[in-house]
């Protein structure tokens, strides 16, 4: 997944396109409406929203918009596919498995179009699409997909004359909202496991990045799912905030901010709903002394710049030895220097525009704070473009840890490189943040990686490597970085209520 697009950034990014099929520079839209029990219905008020290129600026399509009685609409169609005695209910585990499988070789069928799609709508590079996301996207459904009859409980010994055994069963009806940055890897992580252990769905997509997802829904009714199963709901926050309050929603998953994030727990406190929040990150990349330092330099500036430093994980805090700092600060200027900002639909691009003009302002603001409050500006630093949200890539060196930069997500083209002395420093400073989501060590000394990696507060620490995600290992923070596990083992369990059956054993006399 994203291993494989690093492997070729450090090819100075030219993916293999010959191995892949050409972009449509121009997908057709095919669908803008709300998906409810597998039918395509106009919003309850009439509203629409419009989704643009970011690359342009340019309005591509106008989407229905969903309202709180299209989410009761919604939620009344998953609930009904929920009940005991549906197809749904009534279906082999195994069988939820084939449909999940089905769902995958759809997309793969449609893999060109679809990574086409995210382009346009999000604005990454095809390439990145068509590798990473989309392949993602059918690694991840595939694997969850193993797991739908793998989901059991256990026979447990008890004291007495008793039998007893675990069953694990589908929490119910899921709200699952997905964010911008990678639609289409979020929106499969949450349908995997939610579907594999039998789960049913009202998602609903980030405005910004509708269409991917709406695609996906249609090929979910293509690929036999019962009526109900899976809802797409593309709106606006007033919308999540219905999922969340909707007494008839069993539990609400979310990626995307840790400010939104916040709101979403409280409000789930009401009906205390399940909840599985993946959220903000300020990750620490810790770079000793001893390394490769051109592979150093390479990877901290993949696990800063890859998707335009729109990652959660981002590694936003590079932390250099003071060894090696100079000559660090100045391979990374340079190598920012030769990113190649641009068209996202040309093979040589690495970096398309941000999602929109509201993060577009943000970063460029935090940007002149950076050089206000003291950080020298290495390279870049403004506008990339005078069309679309392109912002150039730009990297700080002489970074303190109060600067706003230095503390803040930015979540843009934005690499800080911070100098440090000691293993016991680092640590501290390190851990110095609200958040805790991700972090990583370069270092060829077994036993500094070994220290550092029980000392770092993060859900994932990568050792001489970032960015390497599997759908075997979990993912999730610490801190304000979320609640829960995705991917995994543990990505089902967020799905599943354990019953405990406990029977009495009668003794018979003969």
């Amino acid at each position: 997944m994203l291993r494989q697009i690093s492997k070729a950034i450090q090819q100075k990014a030219r993916f293999a396109t010959a191995a892949a099929p050409a972009p449509h520079t121009n997908p057709e839209i095919l669908y803008t409406g709300l998906f409810i029990n597998n039918e395509w219905v106009k919003s309850s008020d009439g509203k629409t929203f419009q989704t643009e290129n970011p690359a342009t600026g340019k309005v591509i399509a106008d989407v229905q918009q969903a309202s709180k009685a299209d989410v009761d609409r919604a939620v009344k169609a998953a609930k009904d596919a929920f009940k005991f005695g549906s197809p749904w209910r009534k279906m082999d585990a195994s069988e939820r498995g084939v449909l999940i499988n089905k769902l995958a070789d759809l997309i793969e069928r449609d893999r060109t179009y679809l990574a086409s799609l995210e382009t346009l709508d999000n604005g990454k590079p095809y390439a990145a699409a068509y590798y990473g996301d989309l392949a993602g996207v059918v690694k991840n459904l595939r694997y969850y997909a193993g797991w739908a009859d793998k989901n059991h409980g256990m026979v447990l010994p008890a004291d007495g004359p008793y039998h007893a055994y675990t069953r694990h069963e589908p929490v119910g009806v899921c709200g699952q909202i997905i964010p911008w940055n990678f639609p289409l890897l979020m929106a499969a992580w949450k349908l995997g496991p939610a579907l594999a252990a039998g789960c049913t769905i009202v998602m609903k997509p980030a405005e910004q990045t509708p269409l991917t997802a709406l695609y996906i829904a249609q090929l979910i009714k293509e690929a036999g799912f019962p009526e109900g199963v899976v809802n797409m709901l593309p709106g606006f926050g007033d919308a999540g905030a219905a999922l969340v309050d909707h007494p008839d929603v069993d539990k609400i998953a979310f990626t995307g901010s840790t400010e939104v994030g916040k709101l979403i727990q409280r409000g789930a406190a009401g009906t205390v709903k399940r909840i599985t929040l993946e959220l903000g990150g300020k990750s620490p990349n810790i770079i000793f002394g001893d390394v490769d330092l051109e592979k150093a330099v390479e990877t901290a500036h993949f696990a800063l710049f890859y998707n335009m430093g729109q990652c959660c994980t981002a590694g936003s805090r590079t932390f250099v030895h003071e060894s090696i700092y100079d000559k660090f600060v100045e391979l990374a200027g340079e190598r920012a220097k030769r990113r190649v900002v641009g068209d996202p639909f040309k093979p040589t691009t690495e970096q398309g525009p941000q999602i929109d003009a509201e993060q577009h302002s943000k970063i460029l603001g935090l940007i002149e704070s950076g050089k206000k409050q003291g950080a020298r500006l290495v390279t870049g630093g403004g506008k990339a473009s005078d069309v679309g949200y392109f912002v150039e890539p730009t990297v700080f060196s002489n970074v303190q840890d109060d600067m706003d930069i230095a503390k803040t997500e930015i979540f843009g083209p934005v690499q800080q490189i911070l100098k440090f002395k000691s293993m016991d420093e680092v640590v501290e400073r390190a851990n110095n943040t609200e958040y805790g989501l991700a972090a990583a060590i370069f270092t060829k000394d077994l036993d500094t990686a070994n220290y550092m990696v029980q000392r770092l507060r993060a859900g994932t620490v990568w050792v001489n490597d970032y960015n390497a995600f599997t759908n075997q290992v979990p993912f999730g923070g610490f801190k304000q970085s979320g609640v829960g596990r995705e991917n995994g083992p543990y990505g089902i369990k967020n799905y599943t209520e354990v019953k405990a059956v406990v029977t009495r054993i009668t003794e018979k006399t003969s």
